[in-house]
């Protein structure tokens, strides 16, 4: 088993050494330091590069959301947020968090989380390594990445479901693939925005994204889906990435790991 090494941070030296002790009891997880603040935080993840950061969100001086802020990047660690507060849950989400813990941590919630952070691990990993299969299949074959991803998924004419079902409590609502814009992501919930209504699904982006035609449905950033059909235009900002254009007004970033892939598009 790779284990996820691991960080934790909180204000409060109690809080620290119980996370810490309840953290040894589960193989998959190595702490490799505790931070008492912000600034400790920042210095110990540029230091150990973990996996995995368990962060409180209120500290004295820099709190646990400017914590994430400094470290945006596409080599951050998957973060938990551990409070005793659950107001700031969905800001937890838009930063990207893999989970949000209430304090006092119960064992089986905290168990959860952790199983969580190594399902994205292996998400992320399984992701990278089909990046890199699909680069060298289009080296050798000249195809398009979007022709070459159904080459390897083993996808035909039809395959691709209509709508897609999202369940809320007792509702049930079916939502028509074709009306999807985008998606973007939050923790493990997809906001899908369709027909002029964003709908939430509790669902990874993986799973997600293996539901709807990638000829049909480009990523442009770790956390986005975008419908090719809607895009309308695109500008190119000074850095070299793309701002895309779609029908209603909407506008999503290219990151740098996602504008090949949206050149590509743009020049067929």
């Amino acid at each position: 088993m790779n284990t996820l090494t691991a960080i934790i941070v909180d204000d409060e030296s109690l809080a620290r050494r119980g996370l810490a002790v309840r953290l040894q009891q589960l193989p998959q997880v190595d702490v490799v330091a505790e931070c008492a603040n912000g600034e400790e935080a920042l210095v110990a993840i540029a230091q150990h590069a973990p996996d995995l950061v368990f962060l409180d969100i209120q500290m004295p001086g820099m709190d646990g959301f400017q914590v994430v802020n400094e470290l945006q990047g596409d080599a951050m660690p998957m973060v938990v947020f551990v409070t005793a507060y659950d107001e700031y849950a969905v800001e937890a989400f838009r930063v990207h968090a893999v989970d949000y813990v209430l304090k006092p941590i119960d064992d089986d919630r905290l168990h959860e989380a952790v199983e969580r952070a190594v399902a994205h691990r292996d998400q992320q990993a399984s992701s990278e390594s089909k990046e890199k299969l699909v680069k060298l299949v289009m080296s050798m074959t000249g195809e398009s990445a979007s022709g070459v991803e159904g080459m390897l998924e083993g996808d035909g004419p039809g395959s691709w479901p209509e709508k897609i079902t999202i369940k809320d409590g007792n509702d049930i609502r079916f939502i028509r693939v074709a009306d999807i814009r985008w998606v973007d992501a939050a923790g493990d919930y997809m906001c899908i925005h369709a027909g002029g209504e964003t709908h939430i699904m509790r669902i990874t982006m993986k799973q997600l994204e293996g539901m709807l035609n990638p000829a049909v449905f480009l990523r442009v950033h770790r956390s986005t889906l975008v419908n090719t059909g809607c895009i309308t235009g695109a500008q190119t900002l000074d850095n070299g990435e793309f701002l895309l254009n779609l029908e209603g007004g909407a506008q999503l970033k290219v990151s740098r790991s996602y504008r090949e892939r949206i050149r590509e598009f743009l020049s067929r």
